[in-house]
């Protein structure tokens, strides 16, 4: 730590404070995003983090890391956050949601956003006692598996077996004692256990063999060919559509949804525009409207692999997600 750039911020310096936090900001996003599970309200939480450092630099005695202090402060911040039971008790109002198939499974994390692979932090350095690798720690089904956890629960799976923090710093940061941090970190995992939440047999990012997958499905979905996108699922694929809660398991429920309502028959035709999402392969749904001569934003598709075929399809339906994936709301017919 530039002990200059410390003196400087604690003096009320801006520009100080800004360099000394500045290269932490993005990891502390994806540490936010990962409790949260929503990319805006990281947004939101990061900014608060970034806030209290700034009122409390006086009281950073630098015993521990500036990384540590601010993940303390930012962790405490989504627990906060996670126990305002009012922000996950909002209920979701779409009329649409009416009129689709019924299915007795329901989405159990409706308020999960993808996080766009464009923007930085997923990299930052773990500790050696880290035992998820940074890849399967962002991936959409492990975000969604930790949402699960209660709240302090999940910030210390996150915090020792994500960031690799040892059981003490974790006491520290959680103001309690190695004791209830052990005994915190063994309920998460046998809960982590019981969810099928990793592919099994994972590919390359940007391999071959996942360039072949992903080919294959756009071909499918752009030509509403329902038995041809179908064939490139496992047996127990689930399909889900956040914020809506129903959720479809298995080729022939998911088959089904895209026959009568997704495509309705063909009726409905779609541009896929390939991007990435939580180290997956992802795309930006254009619905297209010959009438008016453009395509419109219908959402972002993120593509869940195990080994050559799809295990989880998630559409989400927010079409204010496209500008973090540098993305156009409309395009014009000739183009897509």
């Amino acid at each position: 730590m530039d002990d200059f750039l410390l003196t400087q911020a604690r003096r009320g310096d801006a520009q100080a404070f800004g360099e000394l936090t500045g290269p932490y900001r993005q990891e502390l996003q994806v540490h936010c995003y990962r409790l949260v599970g929503s990319v805006a309200e990281a947004e939101d939480l990061v900014q608060e983090t970034l806030l209290a450092a700034w009122r409390g630099m006086d009281r950073f005695a630098g015993s521990s890391s500036l990384r540590t202090w601010l993940y303390k402060i930012a962790t405490n911040r989504c627990l906060n956050a996670l126990r305002d039971h009012r922000r996950r008790a909002q209920e979701v109002t779409a009329t649409s949601s009416t009129e689709l198939p019924q299915t007795g499974r329901l989405c159990e994390v409706p308020w999960l956003e993808p996080y766009p692979d464009a923007a930085e932090g997923f990299d930052a350095q773990p500790g050696p006692e880290a035992l998820l690798e940074s890849r399967e720690a962002v991936s959409l089904a492990f975000v969604a598996a930790v949402q699960t956890l209660p709240p302090r629960q999940r910030a210390i799976l996150v915090l020792r077996d994500v960031l690799g923090f040892r059981g003490d710093e974790v006491a520290g940061l959680l103001d309690t004692t190695s004791d209830a941090v052990a005994s915190g970190l063994k309920r998460a995992r046998q809960t982590l256990s019981t969810r099928q939440w990793a592919p099994q047999r994972p590919v390359l990012p940007n391999s071959v063999a996942e360039r072949r997958v992903v080919d294959a499905f756009v071909a499918a979905f752009e030509r509403c060919d329902v038995p041809a996108m179908v064939e490139l699922l496992t047996d127990d694929a689930i399909f889900s559509m956040p914020p809506l809660t129903q959720e479809y398991q298995g080729r022939d429920a998911i088959a089904g949804f895209f026959t009568e309502w997704g495509f309705a028959h063909g009726t409905r035709r779609f541009r896929l525009i390939p991007t990435r999402a939580n180290g997956q392969p992802a795309f930006a749904r254009y619905l297209r409207d010959h009438h008016a001569g453009i395509a419109h934003a219908h959402g972002i598709t993120v593509l869940t692999l195990d080994g050559t075929r799809i295990a989880q399809l998630t559409a989400f339906l927010d079409t204010g997600l496209f500008p973090r994936f540098g993305m156009p709301r409309t395009l014009p017919i000739e183009s897509v």
